[in-house]
């Protein structure tokens, strides 16, 4: 009986909350008890439940990184905004509607619809979408390197990139004339931004991901990163090169003023000496009865 009480007023963790990936729900659902869910995040896509998949270190540490550089370029070039923290947008298509929340986005000052700041969707098209690729599933990495391809060139986003750690399926595509994706063509190892004027990285230092201030002294970065880096760093240098410049001015007068007392000491000795002859040829010629002072 008491065994039985205490049963009864014993609480039970609740069961750990499962994903519900692939489950079919409306639209109004979605926005209703899943695009702020607490314990997983997830997008829409035409009436299902699509879970987005966590990422590892590898790609946390790329992400941040080109999050870093993208907020470089903004801080120099205010052309626009970055987008994160899952704030999703409506993708009404001809043949599906889908809610997507893009890793990274970016909205051009120049399109047409702004976010305000209580925003949490974006009602408008971003103009970059940015993916950093989980490989989790194929089904994950599908979804990014093709399906949202195909939806994101379909709503008309300007660019999109897949960030890949493993660079595996690292891309960057923009749209053409006629609204299609074309590769990103880029020069050497450099990729270029049709969009955002500047903004520019090496692929290789995707994986690399040298400091801020290696950038900041870097031909390809230094146009938006750390500007004051670097006029900081002039600056030192030149008041480096004014205090050389002093140290060997103070050196050289120090030289100067060594070898005119050199030379006042020379002239001493050379008096001396000539007085020393003198006073020994005054003593000889009175030894021989003849005062100088008569010569």
């Amino acid at each position: 009986m008491e065994a039985r009480a205490w049963q009864e007023e014993y609480e039970y963790p609740p069961e750990e909350e499962k994903s519900e990936d692939g489950l079919a729900v409306s639209e109004a659902d979605y926005w209703e008890k899943y695009y702020n869910h607490l314990d997983f995040k997830y997008e829409w896509n035409n009436g299902y439940l699509e879970e987005k998949p966590v990422s590892d270190v590898k790609g946390s540490r790329l992400y941040q990184w080109f999050s870093k550089i993208l907020e470089c370029f903004f801080s120099s070039y205010p052309v626009g905004e970055i987008i994160n923290l899952d704030i999703g947008f409506r993708l009404a298509l001809p043949n599906k509607t889908s809610i997507r929340k893009p890793d990274l986005a970016v909205i051009l000052n120049s399109n047409a619809v702004t976010a305000a700041p209580d925003d949490a969707t974006y009602s408008g098209i971003y103009d970059i979408c940015i993916e950093s690729l989980s490989h989790s599933s194929l089904k994950q990495i599908l979804r990014d390197t093709s399906q949202k391809k195909k939806e994101y060139e379909g709503i008309g986003v300007k660019e999109y990139y897949i960030l890949d750690a493993r660079g595996k399926e690292t891309a960057f595509f923009r749209q053409n004339r006629v609204g299609k994706y074309v590769d990103i063509i880029p020069a050497g190892d450099v990729i270029r931004s049709d969009l955002l004027p500047e903004f520019r990285f090496r692929i290789s230092d995707l994986y690399r991901q040298p400091s801020l201030e290696e950038m900041a002294e870097d031909d390809v970065y230094k146009g938006y990163v750390l500007p004051f880096y670097q006029e900081a760093k002039s600056l030192a240098e030149a008041e480096k090169q004014n205090a050389e410049r002093e140290r060997l001015r103070a050196e050289a007068e120090k030289q100067n003023a060594e070898r005119e007392r050199q030379r006042n000491r020379i002239l001493d000795l050379e008096l001396a000496s000539e007085r020393h002859k003198a006073e020994r040829l005054a003593t000889k010629l009175r030894a021989l009865g003849i005062s100088p002072e008569d010569i």
